[in-house]
Order: C-alpha cells, then structure tokens, then sequence
C-alpha cells in the first residue's frame, strides 16, 4: 500500500522574515528601560507586563515594549483634579465632630510571661 506523498514544508524567504517581529531578550529590554533585567523578568513572571513566552524563555516585542512604556507613564494632574485632592486634605486639618457615638471596645491587657522567676519553681537536687 501507497501512502500519499507530503508536502514539502514552507522554506523561509525573506518576505516571511520581514514579517516576523523581533523578539528581544529581556536584557535588551532593561536596557532600553533603563532597568534592571531582573525587574524585566519579575514583571513578566507575575504577569504585570506584555510578554512572550518561548519555551522557558520570556521574549519581548517592540509592541510589547512600547506597551510597558505607556503602562509606566506618569501623567501631570489636571489642575481641576489637584484643586479636588487639596480641598479634602484641608477639611482633614480641621478637628472634625464624632459623627457617630463612641463604640465601646474591650480593654487590651498584657498576657502573662511565659516563664515565671526563677525563684518560683524549686529545681530538683
């Protein structure tokens, strides 16, 4: 019996390499971040960046990079939005009646040492 004839697998070219992204390790990462490789790492490991995983490796994208940029960016607040967070640290300052009646709470006391004295208990002679 005959079996039927496979198909020979694609052969890279060049037009499929240039689609291919880069996949940059996460030492050239840090190095653009201006980190550490270690923090590249930990952040992919608890999943708080975009990565790749190849095997056991973590791999980076220039997609992915440019997503960990924009994830880290400190925007300047609005000056709408600081006049908003400085109106409750003033009224904070201000003594500020119990809006509620104290509630009664147990009264903490210190537990017992473990050992006692010395004295207390006699040793066998």
């Amino acid at each position: 019996m005959r079996q039927p004839a496979i198909p020979p697998a694609p052969v890279a070219t060049q037009d499929t390499v240039g689609a291919l992204p880069r996949l940059y390790v996460p030492e050239e990462v840090a190095a653009v971040l201006g980190c550490s490789a270690w923090w590249v790492k930990d952040r992919a490991r608890r999943r708080l960046i975009p990565f790749t995983r190849v095997g056991r490796a973590y791999r980076f994208t220039g997609e992915h990079l440019a997503e960990i940029i924009r994830m880290n960016e400190g925007r300047p607040a609005l000056p709408q939005q600081r006049a908003a967070k400085a109106a409750p640290a003033a009224k904070s300052l201000a003594p500020q009646p119990p809006s509620s009646p104290a509630i009664p709470t147990a009264r903490l006391r210190a537990r017992p040492p473990r050992r006692a004295r010395q004295g207390q208990f006699g040793t066998a002679a």
